[in-house]
């Protein structure tokens, strides 16, 4: 059984849809990412899967339990880091894990969650002292507090320098790897690629596609694609006459190869019969920030 099954989900605020007829499937294990832009129903869909929201329409359910109807367990199972979230001004970080890990019949290691967040010194600190991103780790250990089954977890790594953030996708690594299933909510092409198994696009409150990263990507391009500078003189029939070549551009001094199949091994193996260098060179593949752009006709901050 899937850890949280959505299907037909639709919300609407007055004459806005949020979400529209979305429906998608998480499997246990797994760190599920759900990416768009701000405004494309993400929040909302995880605050109905949460049980914070009422839906307009359509069912779920998160680990074989009705969100709205059994809130109260799911509270003890689910894990929720928020994308806005405070708490009192004057309440420590140590007094906040104390608290939510009071709500919990088997909580983690306080202490070592901290560690683990680069929270360890800010124990004693009151929350209103502390920084934007480290308010953001302390609402990542809270969502954590209680050992879940399920995080559910809002643009985790905003506000976050890129060290913390690396250390923080760390983190939430080590949680899939000890068996707890991750949604993960993100505008961040990086984040997504990096840590999700399986990606939704969401855009309008739709689903345009759900896939691996690698397998959104393919869709759009299986090509490849070359760079280098030639050390000496290169006729370009050396390298369009190769099967795996489809194209063959110059700017200035760079050569640019687009072809399919082990295009490198092609293009480096002729080089050397030939006694040339390809210095500079440079592999470069779609992302899934291109796959966004040809899945959505836009780019994701746009």
């Amino acid at each position: 059984m899937p850890v949280i099954e959505v299907e037909h989900l639709h919300k609407q605020y007055r004459d806005q849809v949020a979400v529209d007829d979305l429906s998608f499937a998480v499997e246990r294990g797994e760190i599920f990412g759900i990416l768009g832009p701000n405004g494309a129903g993400k929040t909302t869909t995880v605050e109905i899967i949460e049980g914070l929201r009422t839906p307009d329409g359509g069912t779920v359910r998160v680990l074989g339990l009705d969100p709205q109807r059994d809130r109260a367990e799911l509270r003890r199972r689910v894990g929720a880091q928020l994308q806005e979230s405070e708490l009192p001004e004057k309440l420590k970080v140590r007094e906040a894990m104390e608290l939510y890990g009071s709500f919990y019949d088997r909580p983690a290691d306080r202490e070592r969650l901290l560690d683990d967040l680069g929270l360890a010194d800010k124990r004693d600190s009151r929350y209103g002292k502390l920084s934007g991103g480290q308010k953001q780790r302390l609402s990542i250990a809270l969502a954590l507090v209680g050992n879940p089954e399920l995080a559910i977890l809002d643009e985790l790594t905003t506000g976050l320098d890129p060290n913390a953030r690396r250390d923080t996708w760390e983190l939430i690594e080590q949680i899939r790897d000890r068996g707890v299933t991750v949604v993960l909510v993100t505008h961040s092409m990086d984040e997504a690629e990096r840590l999700a198994d399986r990606v939704a696009l969401i855009d309008g409150g739709r689903l345009v596609a759900i896939d691996s990263p690698a397998g959104l990507v393919s869709r759009i391009d299986a090509e490849q694609h070359i760079r280098f500078r030639p050390s000496g003189p290169l006729e370009d029939r050396l390298l369009t006459d190769l099967p795996e070549v489809l194209e063959v551009t110059r700017r200035g001094s760079w050569v640019f190869v687009t072809g399919t199949g082990d295009l490198l091994q092609a293009v480096t193996a002729v080089l050397a019969r030939n006694h040339i260098v390809a210095a500079e060179l440079r592999t470069e593949q779609a992302s899934l920030d291109d796959a966004f752009v040809a899945l959505t006709g836009r780019r994701l901050g746009s």
